[in-house]
């Protein structure tokens, strides 16, 4: 459609550059024919002159018959320059044609010079005037030539702005008829990357993506599927995990309130370290799920513009007991502005990283959290008075059920997916989590693009 609206409007230009040629060429023609007519009256009407002047004095017949052939021709000429033009030459060439006939007359009737020169000189004066109207009438021509052209000039201009006009519509419609089902494939490969397998899949457009779009609807389905085999599966796991475990914990309750007997030194001991176990097996097992269910949800992020500061002094009013408890003074600086961020999640990372401060933190020690905004970012530091971790322990902390080296200054129940789930989460957000190394106490930064 396009290349048929420009090819129009150059086929339009060709033509009106063709016919103007053809004007220019036919107008330059009928001048040249016109300037050679004007010329050869000219000549002829001189030639006739000075043949009756020679008359006058010799009285030689061929003279006068050169005369009459002189003057017959100049009708003929005058006849053409009326066919060539089409138009009225007024009353010259009907005055020149009988001042012609009155000068043969004078001429056969033997008169005198006296008689014959007004005549001649009145030819001269109609060829005169024979001359200047065809100058005009060139001028005339070329004038209007140009009118025309100009008028095709505007009227091409016209055509070519209707010819972009109509082109750039094509392009907005065609746009607009390939946006939409660009757009419906965008949020239906986002609606996948956020696990949201509940939508069909529709596409609408040309063929090309339209099959895409089946092809989408078909990895939905067959993500849906997974999905569900896999939830059902962590929910068996769960189940079975859970039950002997649950009757574990029973038995060895049982035993820990002597039920079934007393216990000497020895049984004791053997049935400390079974409740023990027992609740560490239960603690990696909660662990587990959690972090399958973290790796789930972080799939799903759903961004909304929040206060980063009240956003981290929630995270610390959540976490108000633990602080008091230790005699904790936890610190709050930094930019006080405004980002779009997957608030739930960031929570989360903020909950888990406050967990392990506190746990690590002395008594009475203090914390800080620095909140920075820089290049379409937002940073926030989580330091603490800690032991810190130890330089090869710096990443594989982050591994799940994996501990530093470094105990604590009291004894703590984590299993050590704490910072996994950090990881994860932040990933999952285009953000990243890093230790810095090198200085007193566990100092964590945390990065995520400001989505606004």
């Amino acid at each position: 459609m396009i290349a048929l609206l420009l090819g129009g409007a150059a086929v339009r230009s060709w033509l009106l550059v063709e016919q103007f040629v053809q004007q220019s060429r036919q107008g330059g023609e009928l001048s040249l024919q016109l300037s050679k007519s004007m010329q050869e009256l000219a000549a002829r009407t001189v030639d006739v002159e000075r043949n009756a002047r020679q008359y006058l004095i010799l009285r030689d017949p061929d003279l006068l018959a050169r005369i009459d052939g002189n003057l017959a021709q100049s009708s003929d000429t005058i006849w053409r320059l009326e066919t060539l033009t089409a138009t009225s030459l007024a009353s010259l060439p009907d005055d020149w044609r009988r001042t012609a006939a009155e000068l043969r007359k004078r001429l056969r009737q033997g008169m005198g010079e006296e008689d014959l020169l007004p005549l001649l000189a009145r030819l001269r004066e109609f060829n005169d005037g024979l001359s200047q109207w065809g100058k005009r009438w060139i001028d005339e021509q070329n004038a209007l030539l140009i009118l025309q052209l100009e008028a095709s000039g505007q009227s091409f201009a016209w055509q070519l702005l209707a010819a972009v006009i109509g082109t750039l519509a094509v392009a907005l419609a065609l746009s607009w008829w390939l946006g939409r089902p660009v757009r419906r494939l965008e949020q239906a490969i986002e609606r996948l990357g956020e696990s949201r397998f509940d939508v069909p899949v529709v596409v609408q457009g040309p063929a090309d993506l339209d099959r895409l779009g089946r092809r989408l609807e078909w990895l939905r389905l067959r993500l849906a599927e997974l999905e569900a085999g896999r939830g059902q599966t962590l929910r068996h796991v769960s189940h079975e995990l859970k039950t002997p475990l649950t009757a574990l914990r029973e038995g060895v309750a049982l035993l820990q309130e002597r039920v079934l007997g007393q216990l000497e030194g020895e049984q004791q001991e053997v049935v400390d370290i079974l409740e023990h176990n027992v609740l560490v097996l239960q603690r990696q097992i909660e662990s587990l799920l959690d972090l399958n269910a973290v790796s789930y949800g972080a799939l799903r992020l759903q961004h909304r513009p929040v206060q980063v500061r009240k956003l981290v002094t929630e995270a610390v009013r959540q976490r108000e007991l633990q602080v008091q408890a230790k005699g904790l003074t936890v610190s709050i600086e930094g930019d006080d502005g405004m980002a779009s961020l997957d608030a739930e999640k960031m929570l989360i990372v903020l909950d888990n990283l406050l967990s392990n401060a506190i746990d690590y933190s002395p008594q009475g020690g203090k914390l800080w959290l620095l909140i920075r905004h820089f290049r379409g970012r937002v940073g926030i530091d989580v330091i603490d008075q800690g032991p810190g971790v130890a330089e090869e322990d710096a990443e594989r902390i982050f591994q799940p059920f994996v501990q530093g080296r470094r105990p604590a200054p009291a004894p703590r129940q984590g299993s050590g997916v704490g910072l996994s789930i950090v990881r994860e989460l932040l990933q999952a957000m285009g953000g990243t989590v890093r230790l810095l190394t090198g200085v007193p106490g566990a100092h964590f930064c945390v990065e995520v693009p400001d989505e606004r």
